[in-house]
């Protein structure tokens, strides 16, 4: 800081402003590195900082730890459209730097920065970590997202997950990071967080209150904390945790679904006749095998017969055996999965059955139509032992050829020679075997190397990665 120089002026205390764009940046930028790994303030960059925002005509409330991003926006609602891809800035078109354009950004993204990495100490209560998870999205939204993509909860693929990222920095004039890598790992990180501020919650208490329980707004974090709370609630504080986890599984549902009726449906079954209906006329084919009847004196066409589409589609009972890790390590792809079930156990012909396991193992078919149902059966945690649930899914494999078996789990086992040899008798029977390490919107996770080898070797790599992933995988074998 004393190679900046600065000239007087600007700022209405007389406090130093920068004397260029450069500067300013930097002012903005060390201000927000010093906040971060130290809460208290640094005198001369909080004053500076203040002159730099006056300056640019920027509100000092972003330079408020206090303020959300929300409360900012609501008394400059101007400023959401910058937020919007923040971060991943156009080069601009004349190849040149926008070096002012460089300290508003710097500006507003140190306000979504710091809001939402300096997260304190202490209790944290339901109007706080509301606001963190809606500076999260803000956050997200900077970084070209949509709230909730990076953090594994309810949104769907951003363009983080997409790849079609484009790089950001200051300008075509300098190198710039290129965010198609970096943002999926920062989904992790802001799991993490969001997680340490759940567990620092007294939920219990907050849940016995319906007034403080409803400023909660469902996670993954939050909703694994009520999972693994759940036989210690009753009465009211048991409602609210109820009425939570079936929010997060419907509001989960819908962007799941979607996903699956992308799914192609089958190919046309030419054996049946098509319905003569006239939504399924074939105008274009019925006027092509009719144009020897035209008359051009009357300028008319005579129709002798009338085709029609074929809309009957070849399908095949299908058998879907989903076995889940119920481990603590696997809570973020056992809910997704659990869900994912749900969607597949509605289409028709198609059988679904779903096994959870630690070190013991537990047949939920009876309500795999019914994610929420299915999670309240569950109990997170424990060891894990797959022998235990290939017991319970060997005997549901009547025809091979029409079953496929998906297994998520990180694959950290008690005893993985006599597991793997049963999955690899699984694959040589003729089912498709899908084995799974994670199935999270981050894609993050870590799977024992032994077994992801094995897999390779044996001709059905793990999927790791994006939940679309696995619904590919499925509606490829199942349509």
């Amino acid at each position: 800081m004393s190679e900046l120089s600065v000239v007087e002026g600007g700022a209405e205390d007389g406090a130093p402003v920068p004397d260029s764009d450069e500067n300013r940046r930097q002012v903005l930028y060390w201000r927000l590195l010093a906040r971060l790994f130290d809460p208290e303030e640094q005198a001369s960059l909080e004053s500076a900082s203040v002159a730099v925002v006056e300056d640019i005509g920027l509100p000092v409330a972003l330079l408020d730890p206090a303020a959300s991003v929300d409360s900012v926006v609501q008394r400059h609602p101007e400023l959401a459209a910058e937020f919007d891809g923040l971060m991943t800035p156009e080069p601009d078109a004349d190849g040149e730097r926008d070096r002012a354009a460089e300290v508003r950004r710097a500006a507003l993204a140190s306000k979504v920065l710091l809001n939402v990495f300096s997260t304190g100490s202490g209790t944290v209560t339901a109007e706080q970590l509301a606001r963190w998870q809606s500076d999260a999205g803000w956050l997200e939204r900077a970084l070209g997202c949509r709230p909730g993509d990076l953090r594994g909860g309810r949104g769907g693929a951003g363009r983080a997950a997409g790849g079609g990222v484009s790089p950001t920095g200051t300008g075509v004039g300098t190198p710039a990071p290129d965010l198609s890598r970096l943002i999926p790992e920062i989904g992790p990180e802001l799991g993490s967080i969001e997680a340490g501020l759940v567990q620092r919650m007294h939920l219990r208490e907050v849940l016995a209150d319906p007034a403080l329980a409803s400023r909660l707004t469902p996670s993954m974090s939050l909703i694994e904390q009520l999972l693994r709370d759940k036989n210690n609630l009753s009465g009211v504080a048991l409602a609210n945790a109820k009425a939570l986890i079936r929010r997060y599984v419907d509001e989960v549902t819908e962007v799941l679904r979607t996903q699956v009726e992308k799914a192609s449906v089958g190919e046309l079954d030419r054996s049946v006749p098509p319905k003569r209906v006239f939504r399924n006329l074939d105008l274009d084919r019925t006027i092509w095998k009719n144009l020897t009847n035209w008359d051009p004196e009357e300028e008319r066409l005579y129709v002798d017969r009338l085709y029609y589409r074929h809309t009957s589609r070849k399908t095949t009972p299908q058998r879907l055996i989903v076995v889940v890790d119920q481990s603590g390590s696997m809570v973020d792809s056992m809910v997704n999965c659990t869900i994912l079930a749900s969607i597949f156990a509605g289409l028709p012909k198609v059988d679904v059955h779903l096994i959870a396991y630690d070190t013991q193992a537990l047949d939920l078919t009876p309500w795999a139509h019914d994610p929420f149902e299915t999670l309240l059966r569950t109990q997170l945690g424990g060891g894990t032992d797959g022998t235990v649930a290939m017991a319970l899914a060997q005997p549901k494999i009547a025809e091979p050829r029409n079953t496929v078996v998906v297994w998520i789990s990180d694959f950290y086992e008690w005893r993985t020679d006599e597991l793997f040899e049963s999955m690899a008798a699984i694959h040589r029977s003729g089912a498709k075997f899908i084995p799974v390490g994670s199935v999270t919107s981050s894609g993050r996770g870590s799977v024992n190397p032994w077994f992801r080898e094995k897999f390779k070797d044996l001709g059905t790599p793990v999927i790791s990665g994006h939940i679309k992933k696995l619904v590919h995988e499925l509606k490829t074998f199942l349509t």
